[in-house]
This record gives C-alpha cells, structure tokens and sequence, in this order.
C-alpha cells in the first residue's frame, strides 16, 4: 500500500472540531510567523507585525516546513508564492488564531467588567482608604471597587485579589508588579486631650524615653526604628498600653491615653483637623507603599488605581 499524500498530514493536523489538540501540532509560533508571511504575502511585513527580525520569520517558517514535510512557499520569479498545502494551512491558521484573538478579547472584556478586588490592612482601609472612596469612584467608575481587609499578614498572591495595597519593603519579587507610590514615614502623635499634651509638645523627642508608649504587636519596630533615627536608644523605650492593631492603637491616641507611632497618611486627616499633633515629626523607613498586582495576567486597571494612588498622596496634608 503506497504512503498517504504528505498533504493529508496537513488536513489531520488542522481538523477543527477535535476536542483534544492533536500530538503532532507544530509550534505556535511557527505558525503564528507562517500565518502573519501567508496573510500579508510578505516575509518582511510579518516581521515588522510580530516585532521580530525577517530571519526570525524566514528559520520559523522553514522549520515548519521541515516538521510538516511539506513545501508551503515555492519560487515565483523573484518572489514566492503559497503551494496548495501553504494555502490549507494558511486558511486553518488564519482562522484559529481569528478564534483565539476574538475569545481572549472576549475573556479580558469579562475580566474588565469583574469588580476589582483590592485586598488593603483595615488600618490603612479605615483611616486613609475610606475617606476617599468616594473621590476614587467619581474618578474610576470603571474600576467598580470591592475592599477586601485584613490586620493579618496580607498575600498579595491570595487567590481572588486583583491587587494588594500594603507597606514592604523592597527588592520586590519577580512574579508581581509593584508600583511604588510612596516612601514610609512614621513619626509619634499625641492628642490635644492628653494630660500633658501641653508640655510634651514643646518637649525635645529624648523626653518620650520617659513616657509609656502605646504600642502594637502588627508594627514592633516603629518604635525602635524611629528612636534610632532620632540618635537615640531603642533600649531605653518604656511601653505601656499595647494593642493588636494599628487602628485601635491610633483611637487611643485620639482619646489621648497616651503617645502613639503611625505611618503619616493614616494620620494625615486627624493631624489637619487638630485631632492628632506630631511635633517630632516624620522619618522615612525603608519601607515604600505600594499596589503590588500579580504579573501574570496584568489588569490594566490596577495601573489607572496607582495612578490615582500616588495623586492623591502627593495631595495629603502635610
């Protein structure tokens, strides 16, 4: 029995309806350059569509050729032109990657349409993010934003988070795109109805070595790293009151039981309405906040959010 026609390795290899792709499919990039060269007629122009050079398309296009056995251009005067097999493959491709193109277009419009899930420390959420939810949905109706918070040790790779809002420090990790928005810095606060507010607040920052700080177990080392870039000893800070998070740490320095350490932009708003003084004022950790998004599947969305993120904390009062 004679051998079947090369051609028909063509046909199998394009069957459209098999739900199982087929072990002898070429590679796709392969056809991607044969495909872009049959439909613009044009080895050069495919190369100048892909963003690779005209020998990247011309080694893809023979290494098919080689695989499938088959000629699928051959010599017209001093151009080329599409064989038989080169045109089945041509009308194949074309046709898979028209599918391909139009369900991941489709797929990233549903994606655009999701809510946007923005995973933030309910600290961060309650004293910054909330205050200016409604300015965000005026300038990003398109983002339809749904919070997800935490006190915990947030996952920027939690499933089912578009993006986090979080203070780190760098290097960053390689799998997640991370928009720095600004740097960290923390400084202590007291309230107008502490006891001695009066007194400490025209008071050098060495006389916090004899107050008892309120404190919290999520940020142990503000204290310390604070304390440090004041020229002092960490040593010899005295805690008092503890709480587990930040956000009750701060209602407690609003109530004035005591003097408390913060990120500025979670007491920005209290610092401009007097509710809150810093007369030590702020330093800078090495910790930046920023919107980390995983890289794989980059929603263009989470780009808009850091944009209005890094505005609207130039804009915080100072």
């Amino acid at each position: 029995m004679a051998p079947p026609p090369k051609s028909d390795k063509i046909t199998r290899i394009c069957q459209e309806n098999s739900p199982i792709m087929h072990p002898d499919l070429p590679s796709l990039n392969a056809l991607r350059a044969f495909e872009a060269a049959a439909r613009l007629q044009s080895v050069k122009q495919a190369a100048k569509e892909l963003h690779v050079t005209h020998g990247a398309v011309s080694r893809q296009v023979r290494a098919l050729e080689e695989e499938l056995g088959v000629a699928l251009f051959a010599k017209e005067g001093r151009g080329v032109k599409l064989t038989d097999a080169g045109i089945l493959l041509r009308d194949a491709a074309g046709d898979a990657f028209a599918r391909l193109d139009g369900a991941c277009a489709e797929l990233k419009r549903r994606s655009e349409e999701a809510p946007f899930v923005l995973g933030c420390p309910g600290s961060l959420l309650a004293r910054w993010f909330i205050p200016r939810l409604d300015r965000l949905n005026r300038a990003l109706p398109e983002l339809r934003l749904q919070l997800s918070a935490s006190e915990g040790e947030l996952d920027p790779r939690r499933p089912g988070l578009d993006a986090t809002l979080l203070f780190a420090e760098p290097p960053w990790p390689a799998d997640m795109r991370v928009f720095e928005l600004a740097a960290e810095r923390i400084g202590p606060v007291l309230s107008p109805r502490h006891p001695r507010f009066a007194e400490l607040r025209q008071a050098p920052p060495q006389a916090l070595l004899g107050e008892a700080l309120l404190h919290t177990a999520s940020r142990p080392q503000a204290w310390p790293q604070w304390t440090s870039a004041q020229g002092l000893q960490p040593a010899r800070l005295h805690f008092g009151q503890g709480f587990e998070h930040l956000y009750y740490l701060l209602e407690a320095a609003v109530a004035g039981l005591g003097v408390a350490i913060a990120p500025e932009p979670l007491v920005a708003d209290e610092l401009a309405a007097g509710r809150l003084a810093a007369p030590w004022g702020f330093v800078e950790t090495r910790a930046r906040l920023a919107l980390w998004a995983p890289a794989r599947g980059a929603d263009r969305r989470a780009e808009a959010l850091a944009r209005w993120l890094r505005h609207e904390l130039m804009e915080m009062p100072s």
